[in-house]
């Protein structure tokens, strides 16, 4: 009996074709407010291309290392931050032809963390230096390394739209705080002062805060009360 036309056809094809693979990269943007500034975190770097140019801490993804693509930023975050991230969520992917120097074509997954508490960062592998600097900024520094301005500036305005839509990053606040304080940590990241009792009427109708039972800060005329963030970003 011939064989079947399905198998003939199976046993005929050639080799399965090997595919050029572009280069991926996991970059980290790490902001955090400091006084009536945004800041995010920049890494000097240590090794060409841009040796000595201040950009995104990142690295290549290992497929030897990285069982995914969030386990492999945080393995990038220890070996350049010395310290993994309290938390970290997908926010960007971009890529394109001579994105990166090294491969025909290249492509970038941005992860970002948002810190609301101190965070022991150190200099890691291929790192010189680490610096907080003005997101804004940074955004417009056409100097950065590879096109790290562009991914900041596009992070910025995900953390923006979220703002303004009253949802957070589990790391935007601490555990515990005020209105007020939760209202001022917003106007630093839009950039623009919001009315307060505008502002109070819609976090308390989102149903986004939990209030801490008997527990009050501030002064004995006016004392505030304390909220807890009741849900945060998948």
């Amino acid at each position: 009996m011939s064989p079947s036309r399905n198998t003939v056809a199976e046993d005929a094809l050639p080799p399965s074709p090997i595919y050029p693979m572009p280069l991926v990269r996991l970059d980290l943007v790490v902001f955090r407010v400091e006084g009536a500034q945004l800041q995010v975190l920049l890494a000097k770097r240590e090794q060409a291309p841009f040796k000595g140019r201040l950009g995104l801490p990142g690295g290549v993804l290992r497929i030897d290392l990285d069982g995914s693509l969030e386990a492999g930023a945080q393995r990038v975050a220890r070996e350049r931050l010395g310290t993994g991230l309290p938390q970290v969520r997908q926010v960007l992917a971009v890529g394109g032809a001579k994105r990166d120097p090294r491969a025909p074509w290249a492509m970038t997954v941005v992860y970002r963390a948002v810190l609301s508490q101190e965070l022991p960062v150190q200099p890691g592998k291929r790192v010189q230096e680490l610096v907080w600097v003005d997101a804004h900024e940074a955004s417009q520094n056409k100097k950065l390394a590879f096109d790290h301005d562009m991914l900041i500036d596009q992070a910025i305005a995900g953390l923006r739209g979220e703002v303004q839509a009253l949802q957070f990053d589990p790391g935007f606040m601490p555990e515990e705080f005020t209105i007020p304080e939760l209202q001022a940590r917003c106007e630093v990241v839009l950039g623009t002062p919001l009315n307060k009792v505008t502002f109070r009427r819609r976090v308390e109708e989102a149903g986004i805060l939990q209030e801490v039972p008997g527990k009050m800060v501030g002064g004995a005329h006016r004392p505030a009360k304390v909220w807890r963030l009741e849900w945060s970003l998948g």
